[in-house]
């Protein structure tokens, strides 16, 4: 069965960083693109940042550019996305997203076919 966590968010002040883990289990990865996501209520989820699976090719929408770093260690199956300077906007529930087939990130959810739970990212003034 595979399965992706995430863990690391929580609340934080707005100006701090948090790092964001999505461990993978029950197959490898390392072929296949992976990516970030956030949503709020009301609202469609929202992509954050995509990376190939060997880390040449990346993706980061215009709100989190300068701030955000998504990278990947293959061996360990993991993605992790590193926040910094953290806005109250940034405020979400975070996703880690998986392909199936694709080694190239995709900005549409609909790309992914492997889902983590969630976690939530709480910036405050």
């Amino acid at each position: 069965q595979v399965q992706l966590v995430e863990s690391g968010g929580g609340l934080v002040q707005a100006g701090g960083s948090l790092r964001l883990s999505c461990a993978a289990s029950g197959r490898t990865f390392s072929n296949s693109a992976m990516a970030w996501f956030r949503q709020v209520p009301g609202k469609e989820r929202e992509f954050v940042a995509g990376i190939s699976s060997f880390s040449t090719i990346i993706y980061y929408t215009d709100s989190v550019k300068g701030r955000f770093t998504i990278s990947r260690d293959n061996d360990k199956n993991t993605v992790y996305l590193q926040m910094n300077r953290l806005k109250p906007e940034d405020t979400a529930v975070y996703y880690c997203a998986a392909s199936g087939s694709s080694a190239v990130p995709a900005r549409t959810a609909d790309n992914y076919d492997y889902w983590g739970q969630g976690t939530q990212v709480t910036v405050s003034t």
